[in-house]
């Protein structure tokens, strides 16, 4: 029997004995004085037994069935065993169409003994939230982490994404090798061509946002020069997206957090998919990305939009590219990673000797003069080998060379014939 039976048992005793009322029995019961009698006459009828609650021992109708509960953990322990509780639960309904609780799978799991592989969020120091943005397109996050999406064979590589801070929604996202330009560039523009452009970008102070020149002398700042922007900030500026460097990661928690339901997620969904390397990662990366923008994103607080529809005469390639400032040289022609350049149609292109240009090169291997908003394509030319670099052929077994000697009638013998004829001379008159 249970503490709250034997309490009854007691009760209902000292109620017969008379020692306690049938009032102060049921205030101390927490019954009312007509349940009383019932459990009195019950107690007289069936003695101790009828005290005890008549589930006991019985399952539960709505119990979960033995089978479906072994069902469970074996597949957990043979397929699903990285993943987290709440997110087996939905890896059973979409693979295994059963359709479980995570409360219930939870239940099932930790009765055997299994403990949910969800990581827990270190203890931090405690930062005030900040309130999303009303609007969707107001302000987008962007940040890249390595982790070891494909498992410890595979190696770390990393996720470049950018996030809307108004609905969570995850614009654009895409693998490389290492945290670079080129990674945020290519998630900037799939959000820009399927969104639009938004009126703000957050990130960290990474040089790839920021020049390392950029702290101006008290000088310059009278003098009102420019602050030097990096290849993504000059891209910033050109779409006239307000670019936000933070000097904390809470400062950009909507894309911190989404690290962690990515980062606990994905690599389970690239093993049961079989993925094997960053491009195959890539080409089912947009279909998990818009699986996890079905389940996370919020609706904005407003329901209009800030977002800018991108000029259709724009080329984003074309403004997320590296740029260069060089100057024209003769022909034409512009010097550029020690190679020459010249327009691919000369007539198009007719600048004078010293005129500073901006080259551009995207991150395809293509390269032009950025000039008046249009680019003007380049092609790269042969240069002629200086003289000092051309290899002088050289036989590794010469003849040996034979001494010249001239012959006795050579001009250059004429004055040692008189010198010796004069000798002899003088030597024939002494011998006499």
């Amino acid at each position: 029997m249970s503490r709250e039976e034997l309490k009854r048992v007691k009760v209902l005793e000292r109620m017969a004995s008379g020692s306690m009322s049938k009032a102060e029995s049921a205030s101390s019961l927490g019954i009312t004085p007509r349940q009383l009698r019932r459990l009195k006459a019950k107690y007289e009828r069936e003695g101790d037994a009828g005290l005890i609650h008549g589930n006991r021992g019985r399952k539960p109708q709505h119990a979960l069935p033995d089978e479906l509960k072994s069902k469970v953990l074996r597949l957990y322990n043979d397929k699903y065993y990285d993943s987290n509780f709440c997110h087996y639960s939905e890896l059973l309904e979409e693979h295994e169409n059963i359709r479980l609780s995570p409360s219930s799978i939870g239940r099932i799991l930790k009765s055997s003994g299994e403990e949910s592989k969800r990581h827990r969020r270190r203890k931090a120091k405690k930062h005030q939230p900040r309130e999303r943005r009303a609007q969707a397109g107001s302000l987008w996050q962007t940040d890249a982490t390595p982790y070891e999406w494909l498992g410890k064979e595979i190696g770390r590589f990393a996720l470049h994404a950018v996030i809307d801070d108004a609905t969570g929604i995850v614009t654009g996202a895409v693998f490389t090798r290492n945290e670079c330009a080129e990674g945020y560039s290519i998630a900037m523009r799939e959000g820009i061509e399927k969104y639009g452009i938004p009126l703000g970008l957050y990130s960290d102070r990474h040089t790839i946002f920021r020049s390392p020149k950029e702290k101006q002398t008290i000088d310059a700042e009278l003098d009102g020069e420019q602050i030097p922007l990096s290849n993504f900030g000059k891209a910033m500026a050109e779409l006239h997206i307000q670019h936000i460097k933070a000097n904390t990661p809470q400062a950009k928690g909507r894309i911190e957090r989404l690290w962690e339901t990515l980062q606990d997620r994905l690599p389970v969904e690239f093993r049961l998919l079989g993925i094997k390397s960053i491009e195959e990662a890539n080409e089912v990366l947009p279909q998990l990305i818009e699986k996890h923008n079905t389940k996370y994103s919020v609706s904005p607080a407003e329901s209009g939009s800030s977002y800018m529809p991108p000029d259709k005469t724009v080329c984003l390639e074309h403004v997320f590219a590296l740029r260069t400032a060089r100057k024209i040289g003769g022909g034409n022609s512009v010097s550029y990673k020690n190679a020459i350049y010249v327009p691919v149609n000369g007539s198009i292109c007719c600048l004078d000797s010293k005129t500073a240009v901006e080259i551009r090169e995207t991150y395809s291997g293509e390269v032009f003069i950025w000039r008046n908003g249009q680019p003007i394509p380049l092609k790269k030319i042969e240069r002629r080998p200086r003289l000092s670099a051309i290899e002088e052929t050289v036989d590794e077994s010469p003849e040996p060379k034979t001494k010249y000697k001239p012959s006795l009638n050579h001009p250059w013998n004429s004055h040692f014939r008189k010198l010796n004829l004069n000798n002899s001379n003088a030597r024939v008159t002494a011998a006499n």
